[in-house]
């Protein structure tokens, strides 16, 4: 079973950041290290890098390429490295589109997707995405 440890702080701040976006996506980079384990993998999430969307329609999400570098640099430096991305779906439901399906690519990548006041997060592997289970605090 995969799980997802996520200080109380910065789920309220992804939701927030989704507030404030509406009628558009917020996006953002999640920081933090990644666990594999027999049972499964743990995800620790320590820090998040808002983005700007350049994405021309308002239900999809392209992070700025230079926001990225700075987010890759931040991780780095504090000797962690990028393990997901959160996005919000402004007028969907708390899981991966078809959108998103397309978009994704990167093994072992945590994703973060708000919606309705509601937080969910889902792995991609393998060519899909799977629940991550509840978010624990940590």
């Amino acid at each position: 079973m995969t799980r997802v440890s996520l200080p109380d702080g910065l789920r309220l701040r992804i939701l927030e950041e989704a507030r404030a976006a509406f009628p558009r996506e917020c996006c953002g980079l999640v920081e933090g290290h990644r666990v594999a384990g027999v049972d499964g993998d743990e995800f620790h999430v320590t820090a998040l890098h808002a983005a700007r969307n350049l994405a021309p329609q308002a239900d999809r999400f392209e992070l700025a390429p230079e926001d990225h570098f700075q987010a890759l640099k931040a991780a780095r430096a504090n000797g962690r490295g990028l393990i997901g991305c959160y996005h919000s779906h402004p007028n969907g439901r708390a899981e991966p589109s078809a959108a998103d399906k397309n978009g994704a690519g990167e093994e072992n990548f945590l994703w973060l997707i708000a919606a309705a006041g509601r937080l969910e997060a889902f792995v991609y592997r393998r060519g899909a995405f799977s629940g991550a289970g509840p978010l624990a605090p940590e």
